[in-house]
C-alpha cells in the first residue's frame, strides 16, 4: 500500500537525549547507530516502505545537535528546525504550512523498531481521516495506557487535529490523545514486532543485541584482530582487544590490552558500561 496523498509525515527528532547521556553529548539521539544503522535512517525506511519519501511527503524536526540532523538528513526530507523545543505538539504546530491541511503520521526516530517490512500501513488501512490512531504494545511504560496499550512511537493525526496545533511547547497526548480518548475518537493498533525506546544505554544496548540477534554485525571497513562476540562493530573501527555484547561505534578503537563486555564503546576512551538485569 501506498500512503494517500492527503497524508504527509513528521519524524520527530529533536530531542535531547538526556537519559541516554553520555552518548548524546556525542551525537543526536535520533543519529545513534542501532545495528550500524542510525535510528532516523531506520525511521525514513519505515515511512519509505509505506510510500512517504521525499521533501514534500516528509518532514523531520531537529533542535540538539541540529545541524548533525540537517546534514545527515539533506535532501531526503524537509527540514524544521527549533530554536528552543516545542514538543511532540508544538513540533507538528510549527510546521502547519508545510502539512498545509494533510493528515498527519507523526513518529519518534529515537526508538528501534524491528516489524515486518510496511508496518505502518497497518495504521494507514481503512482511516476515515476522523479518528486518532497510534501503535501500541503490552507493556508498561509508567502511563496510563490507551485501550490497554501503551504508545509505541506512531500516531496518525487527522488533519483538522494537526492544524488546531499551535507552534508552542506542548505534547500530543495533552492536546490530542487523551482528549480523542474521551470523545470516543481514539484507536489504539497492536505494533506487529519488538519495540525498543532506546532512552537509556541498557535499552540501547539491547536494541543492538537484538539487531545482532547473537552474532555480529561489524562493518566491512572495520578492522578486528582481536576477539569479538555478540557485538557490533562500526565502520572504520579498530578492534584489537576483547569485546563481548558490546557496541563499538564508528571510528572507535578498542586497544590491545582491552577486554569490554556489555558496554557502548565511543572513540578511545569513552566506555559506557551497562549492568545486566
Amino acid at each position: 500500500m501506498t500512503a494517500p496523498d492527503d497524508v504527509c509525515a513528521v519524524v520527530l527528532a529533536a530531542g535531547l537525549g538526556t537519559r541516554l547521556r553520555p552518548l548524546t553529548t556525542v551525537l543526536p539521539k535520533a543519529l545513534v547507530p542501532v545495528g550500524n544503522v542510525a535510528l532516523l535512517d531506520r525511521t525514513l525506511n519505515r515511512l519509505a516502505a509505506a510510500g512517504l519519501t521525499g521533501p514534500r511527503r516528509v518532514a523531520v524536526n531537529a533542535h540538539h545537535f541540529a545541524d548533525m540532523v540537517a546534514a545527515h538528513v539533506g535532501e531526503r526530507a524537509h527540514l524544521s528546525i527549533e530554536a528552543e523545543p516545542l514538543g511532540s505538539a508544538g513540533a507538528i504546530g510549527q510546521l502547519r504550512e508545510w502539512i498545509d491541511g494533510r493528515g498527519v503520521l507523526v513518529i519518534n526516530a529515537d526508538a528501534y523498531v524491528a516489524a515486518p517490512e510496511g508496518d505502518l500501513n497497518s495504521l494507514l488501512d481503512d482511516w476515515d481521516g476522523r479518528i486518532v490512531r497510534m501503535f501500541g504494545r503490552k507493556a508498561d511504560d509508567g502511563h496510563p495506557p490507551f485501550g490497554g496499550l501503551s504508545f509505541a512511537g506512531a500516531s496518525l493525526l487527522p488533519h483538522a487535529e494537526a492544524a488546531a496545533l499551535k507552534p508552542d511547547y506542548s505534547h500530543l497526548v495533552l492536546t490530542t490523545w487523551r482528549p480523542a480518548e474521551r470523545a470516543g475518537r481514539m484507536e489504539a493498533i497492536p505494533l506487529e514486532g519488538t519495540y525498543i525506546d532506546c532512552g537509556s544505554p541498557a535499552d540501547y544496548l539491547a536494541a543492538n543485541m537484538h539487531a545482532a540477534r547473537g552474532e555480529n554485525i561489524i562493518a566491512p571497513d572495520a578492522v578486528v584482530t582481536g576477539r569479538v562476540q555478540s557485538s557490533v562493530i562500526g565502520g572504520a573501527a579498530t578492534v584489537q582487544g576483547s569485546v563481548q555484547r558490546t557496541v563499538v561505534w564508528p571510528g572507535s578503537q578498542v586497544s590491545a590490552e582491552e577486554t569490554i563486555t556489555d558496554a557502548i564503546r565511543v572513540g578511545s576512551e569513552m566506555t559506557v558500561e551497562v549492568t545486566r538485569a
